[in-house]
């Protein structure tokens, strides 16, 4: 179960298939006047496609990495003409003066943000190419927004959806370890007093229209923010000592993909799996590397067959089950 260049054409084809569709779209909009009724497009031209912002900024975090990665493909070439017809500074620009509405604070917060940064850390991997620059005011003012909510986020948000909080440090950390070391040091601090004493997790999961697990996601979290050496024993004390991991960790079932909340559940699936993955890198033990990487095996079975189908989870399965796949997440 890795990526193929057909499965990478599969998913290019999908993205590119939505991140111009502008309807349905969920708009995370705060109206202050009857002068802020307008089109989605009208406020983000850039991101108006894929049901909702957040799910367009990740699709084309899919479309980059696999234009990167397969660029001799037919996909890449329109990949790469859509890009610069996209990424223009002046739709960039008023993506940008989105934010310095007052009731903007909160757009997005956390989840478009870590995928926003993850989005610019690709777009910095095409050499050739001016899109990472054309991104980076706007990465950089979710790079302010992340710096100073951390500076008032007493408690992790632990949700499985949107809101979660280690999730969008993952890909925040990772794009500022090449971008901000400041901002990664402050991560690291926060996630080390966030999750660092919890042990011996007994959490109800999973809830009926996550796609996160809780306790996966913050240990990948702190897979990345530890030395292997203390995150083993960290995890043991976790999910592996109590039993819950071998007993707990199961492929989910999907009821109704055509609803939007319970197709979430295909996403838990595939996210489980990049943290198994993520998680087993980290672990010396190849008793426990076993166990985490048959688990990531049977998530990615009951999971992978459904990233096409419904656009309730068509329109952004594909970005998780990339994640999924990657060899480095």
């Amino acid at each position: 179960m890795e990526l193929t260049e057909e499965t990478a054409r599969k998913f290019a084809a999908i993205a590119l298939g939505h991140v111009e569709r502008p309807y349905p779209y969920k708009d995370e909009h705060v109206f202050e006047s009857e002068a802020d009724v307008r089109p989605p497009r009208a406020a983000h031209p850039v991101f108006f496609g894929s049901f909702d912002w957040h799910s367009c900024v990740h699709g084309w975090w899919t479309l980059l990495t696999l234009r990167r990665l397969y660029p001799a493909t037919p996909e890449a070439a329109q990949i790469a003409v859509l890009a610069e017809q996209t990424f223009t500074p002046e739709k960039l620009a008023v993506e940008l003066a989105y934010l310095d509405r007052p009731s903007a604070r909160g757009f997005e917060r956390p989840y478009g943000w870590g995928w926003l940064m993850y989005l610019h850390l690709e777009a910095g991997r095409h050499d050739n190419r001016e899109w990472a620059g054309r991104l980076e005011p706007l990465v950089r003012a979710f790079a302010a927004r992340f710096r100073d909510y951390l500076m008032v986020l007493t408690y992790p948000i632990t949700v499985g959806t949107h809101f979660n909080t280690a999730f969008a440090l993952v890909l925040a950390r990772r794009w500022a370890l090449v971008h901000d070391p400041a901002l990664a040091a402050l991560i690291d601090d926060w996630a080390e007093r966030a999750f660092g004493s919890r042990s011996d997790y007994r959490g109800w999961e999973p809830g009926g229209d996550e796609f996160f697990s809780p306790v996966l996601i913050a240990a990948l979290l702190m897979a990345e923010v530890r030395p292997h050496l203390s995150f083993a024993p960290w995890f043991d004390g976790l999910v592996l000592a109590n039993g819950w991991l071998e007993r707990e960790c199961r492929p989910v079932v999907v009821s109704d993909r055509s609803d939007g909340k319970i197709a979430h559940l295909d996403g838990l699936n595939l996210s489980r799996a990049w943290c198994l993955g993520g998680c087993a890198s980290a672990l010396a033990d190849p008793a426990a590397g076993l166990l985490l990487g048959e688990l990531r095996r049977e998530h990615l079975a009951a999971a992978l067959p459904h990233v096409a189908g419904d656009y309730m989870g068509e329109h952004w399965l594909a970005s998780f089950a990339l994640l999924a796949l990657l060899p480095e997440g």
